[in-house]
């Protein structure tokens, strides 16, 4: 009976600490990091900056202890920024010039409405005439018997390739209809650098690669990069293409995009030397970002297991000033992801006025540089105030809309990791109905932060809301859904005093409740068997 009324108290206790969250507190936070004052909050930038001091502010005035470069846990004194060391690489567009040699004729690229590119290795100025291979979704897979590079050498040379893998509904492989780190265009890039490739081009198609062009051309911005070390594998030309671009290039060996990506599709695929040339001069500013990850904690309760951590995280950085559209050239990111960024500052106040404090430590991160590649979150999860093998969870919020309550929420990954029963559990208290992963073609659990955890061994996943609203009409969804699908990206991802940050609130209380029961579970989680984050844990030290 005593044990009864213990669990109920700390139950009660729980929901009071959770109900301390409320939308009108988390209103402020998305308003003000939206506002056109923080100019996109670009990392490096002013609004960058004043993103960055906002929030370090909010944690602090929170009551939560800094936790950044002088500040891990036991330590009293320090900052609660994490630098992370990225340079900016920004194109000169009026020197941005590319084109193909094709059988004697110079065929020339225009600036964004045929391509993008970038240097990864940072230089100056990239000038090459190299010879095209095409090497299908460029995809060395050992463990699958599929190798897009068997019979090829790409040194020296340019790769063009498509996104995405091959199909197949067989879950055993490249996970079936789900997409796996193989099909992100992050990795098309490594490999070909493995490879020795001097540049690589990435064939956009809105169904392979999930989104449209206009999103491919915000990366034309400048844009942040961890700094090369010199002699590491890197492209000198990273870029996309049109489809139509794309056209021109294939059709010197008789292919169409369609046919070529319908060859890339089929088991022994055999890579093919298009007799076409990549002519590029492309002129780069390269400086150093002054950016980092803002970090607080709270110390756990209990004497031994505070020692440990569950860690929130959310992405403050947005695109910043880049091309105008419609006159706007300031990309806001209200939705994405000021609103994530407003519920983690409201769910680290909730988590300090606990008394008593969960029994595992917490740490909130604010994270850098999501946009480009994840860069923030990755130096994090490589340099984490407490060792991997003693995080127990990395909870991560991204976008949240607003237009009220669900019934039901989203959490892709968590079903892979032994935490699964906990997470189903909590949703159903909490009256949410779990969905699963809507668009597992596109590989949404590999484009978020909780991805660069998971890389490091720890149990993480993206908490999010589904689109069943409550008191919403069945036509409504749909058709608030796409007109902000059509503001992904886009300067008009702009906060409005209308809003309904209830789901936010709601969403907020149930991270919270879900982050106490994992901190004061009494073994740290892992991943389910056979999984391929599990490799990592158990080399973290976590069986």
């Amino acid at each position: 009976m005593r044990l009864f009324v213990v669990l109920f108290a700390a139950t009660v206790l729980l929901s009071a600490q959770a109900d301390r969250i409320e939308a009108e507190r988390i209103r402020p936070h998305v308003k003000f990091l939206s506002d056109d004052l923080l100019e996109g909050r670009g990392p490096g930038a002013r609004g960058g900056l004043l993103a960055q001091e906002y929030i370090a502010a909010q944690f602090a005035a929170a009551g939560l202890k800094p936790a950044g470069d002088l500040g891990s846990f036991p330590q009293k004194v320090g900052s609660f920024l994490q630098k992370v060391p990225l340079k900016l690489v920004e194109p000169d567009a009026a020197n941005a010039h590319l084109g193909y040699s094709i059988a004697g004729q110079n065929v020339g690229l225009k600036w964004l409405d045929d391509f993008i590119a970038t240097t990864h290795r940072q230089l100056s100025k990239v000038a090459f005439d190299a010879e095209v291979v095409f090497v299908g979704h460029g995809i060395s897979a050992p463990e699958f018997g599929w190798d897009d590079y068997k019979g090829v050498d790409v040194k020296g040379k340019v790769v063009v390739l498509f996104t995405g893998e091959p199909p197949s509904s067989d879950p055993s492989f490249f996970a079936g209809k789900a997409l796996t780190y193989y099909g992100r265009w992050t990795y098309k890039y490594e490999e070909a650098a493995r490879q020795g490739a001097l540049g690589a081009l990435i064939i956009h198609t809105s169904p392979t690669a999930s989104y449209g062009w206009q999103v491919v051309r915000g990366q034309s911005r400048p844009m942040p990069q961890v700094a090369y070390t010199p002699g590491a594998p890197a492209l000198e030309l990273a870029g996309w293409i049109t489809s139509e671009a794309a056209t021109k290039l294939l059709g010197a060996v008789n292919l169409s995009v369609d046919s070529a990506l319908a060859a890339a599709d089929k088991r022994g695929f055999q890579a093919q030397t298009l007799g076409v040339k990549v002519k590029a001069n492309m002129e780069f500013r390269v400086s150093d970002i002054n950016t980092g990850n803002v970090i607080g904690m709270v110390p756990g309760s209990d004497a031994k297991l505070k020692s440990e951590a569950v860690i929130f995280s959310a992405h403050w950085d947005h695109l910043g000033i880049g091309a105008p559209v419609d006159g706007d050239v300031i990309y806001n990111g209200a939705l994405d992801n000021a609103t994530g960024c407003g519920m983690l500052i409201e769910m680290a106040r909730a988590w300090a006025s606990m008394e008593p404090k969960p029994k595992r430590s917490a740490y909130f991160a604010a994270v850098t540089a999501e946009e480009s590649g994840l860069f923030g979150s990755k130096y994090l999860a490589e340099h984490p105030p407490v060792p991997a093998g003693r995080i127990a969870a990395n909870l991560n919020f991204d976008s949240f809309s607003p237009l009220g309550r669900t019934r039901d929420a989203g959490m892709p990954g968590a079903e892979r990791t032994t935490l699964w029963d906990l997470v189903q559990k909590d949703a159903k208290e909490a009256g949410l109905a779990l969905k699963g992963d809507t668009h597992p073609e596109a590989g949404g659990y590999y484009r978020s932060d909780h991805f660069s955890f998971a890389r490091a061994g720890v149990p993480a996943f993206s908490i999010g809301m589904g689109g069943n609203f409550v008191a919403k009409p069945a036509a409504f969804t749909p058709e608030r859904m796409k007109l902000f699908g059509a503001s992904y990206h886009q300067p008009s991802d702009e906060y409005n005093d209308d809003w309904d940050l209830s789901g936010m609130e709601q969403f907020a209380r149930f991270g919270v409740t879900l982050g106490v029961h994992i901190a004061n579970l009494d073994t740290l989680p892992s991943w389910q068997k056979g999984d391929e984050f599990l490799a990592a844990r158990e080399k973290s030290g976590v069986r």
